[in-house]
């Protein structure tokens, strides 16, 4: 039996088990604040999440996404192709950029389903058998006719013109080879297998509506000898070592719990978030839009950060004590991290930005911050955490790099800082109810909006031309 074949089995396996079950998101609800009342928890998802559910069994499948392609790319390109798709038909919001209008009865679910596999047989091609079968599967329940058909071409068009809205966008330029600086506090390879650091182009990469990827870049971190480094050495140290005393067993726990791809959980807590308020298809196709529009700019972002500042990880700056010139720092040769280091730089800490990130994004949605739920976590089987808050969530899961010995305290207020400043720009730019000028005058156009995700004009467009997307790095 081939590798592929394993992987494709096992793919195959998850997404089983998915369809077999479908009204149990892996983020498991246990109770809700709710705008509306006596929302249930054990309504089917709808198409949105399935299909969210699908790309996220997918990213899963290891080889399935490219090693150097970032997978928030491919959940952006996904949502927003399906976000474009709903819209089009029910013409409530504005364009993320390819604006066509769709018959008001074509189907939204068609249109869901139409996208997200004309996106992810493009993005994962070595797929297809099995996403043709899920949307066979999704097509299935609605009935023949031409609303069916107006909805599939919608999705369709709209897969379409994103991915080439997206196919110049850098990210498959090689990764540039690193190499470490020689001073105090210059980000070296970490132990113990000192692999080279990892998506050194991704702040290359055009972001999907930020304008550039520094747009929000953080001030440099504190020098190496001023309290705050020497607060946040002293914290890390006895905290984030693999056999501390001062870490109590729950925060080891944390520490452990959030170690997966942190845009998983967070895709996750949105599907538990959407199941209790009730939410629509179209408020769905909107809400995983933003989402995850959010977190590939944010992912952007906090890579022009960290190699901008290229600042070193704990286990290093512990090592290496005697070098740093602070006299308030001690070095241990032998200090190890209860986790096996992350290959990027320090600054920002990444789970800190994308979780500050998913938090601001729910909370402005769903306009409130009330929610009781449980999640689940992919390396510590069995194991849930709950919350009363989307902000408790995020804040436990930048302070987990802390207790896991891979950020400092400046890393994690760094990241939410830069977190909640994309998703303030992000949903205050985007998807928007009502029309701006690309100065941010407010007005009624007769035409679709002029302006591009990025602020920048456009040409305007009711036909279904391509419309040059503008790089801007």
């Amino acid at each position: 039996m081939t590798r592929a074949f394993i992987t494709l089995a096992a793919l195959l396996a998850i997404l089983t088990l998915a369809s077999a079950a479908p009204a149990r998101p892996i983020g498991t609800l246990a109770t809700a604040s709710s705008r509306h009342t006596g929302a249930s928890t054990d309504v089917a998802p709808d198409l949105v999440i399935q299909w969210n559910q699908i790309l996220l069994g997918i990213l899963r499948t290891p080889g399935a996404q490219p090693a150097t392609v970032h997978p928030t790319r491919s959940l952006a390109i996904t949502h927003v192709a399906i976000y474009d798709a709903v819209n089009a038909i029910d013409r409530s919001h504005a364009a993320y950029l390819v604006k066509f209008e769709a018959p008001p009865d074509a189907s939204r679910e068609a249109a869901v389903a139409a996208a997200a596999h004309g996106t992810l047989i493009e993005l994962f091609p070595q797929l297809k058998a099995m996403l043709d079968e899920r949307l066979s599967e999704s097509l299935a329940p609605i009935p023949d006719g031409p609303g069916k058909r107006e909805g599939i071409h919608a999705g369709e068009r709209a897969a379409e013109l994103i991915l080439a809205l997206r196919s110049n966008d850098g990210s498959v330029a090689p990764p540039p080879a690193y190499t470490p600086g020689t001073s105090p506090g210059d980000y070296q390879l970490t132990p113990p297998n000192f692999p080279q650091p990892v998506f050194t182009h991704w702040a290359h990469v055009t972001p999907f509506v930020l304008k550039s990827a520094d747009q929000f870049r953080p001030a440099p971190p504190p020098a190496l000898t001023s309290s705050e480094y020497t607060a946040a050495f002293q914290e890390v140290k006895p905290l984030g070592a693999v056999g501390s005393a001062s870490r109590s067993p729950d925060q080891t726990q944390i520490g452990k719990f959030w170690a997966a791809p942190i845009q998983n959980y967070w895709n996750e807590i949105a599907q538990t978030a959407s199941l209790a308020h009730g939410s629509t298809l179209t408020e769905n196709a909107r809400l995983f839009a933003l989402l995850n529009l959010t977190f590939a700019d944010a992912v952007i972002a906090f890579y022009d950060g960290k190699y901008a500042y290229s600042f070193w990880r704990p286990v290093t700056a512990i090592r290496a004590a005697d070098t740093d010139g602070n006299p308030a720092t001690v070095a241990d040769p032998s200090w190890t991290p209860l986790a096996v280091t992350a290959p990027d730089p320090s600054y920002p800490g990444a789970h800190s930005v994308m979780s500050a990130a998913g938090a601001t994004i729910l909370r402005s949605f769903f306009g409130n911050d009330n929610l009781v739920f449980s999640i689940r976590s992919e390396v510590l089987p069995g194991v849930q955490r709950s919350f009363d808050s989307f902000t408790a969530a995020s804040e436990e899961a930048g302070l987990s790099r802390i207790y896991a010995g891979q950020h400092f305290r400046f890393d994690h207020s760094s990241g939410q800082e830069l977190g909640r400043n994309i998703a303030s720009y992000v949903s205050g730019r985007a998807l928007e109810a009502s029309r701006a000028g690309c100065d941010g005058r407010r007005r009624t156009p007769r035409r679709p909006s002029e302006c591009g995700p990025n602020g920048l004009p456009v040409a305007a467009y009711y036909s279904n031309e391509i419309v040059p997307y503008p790089r801007l790095r």
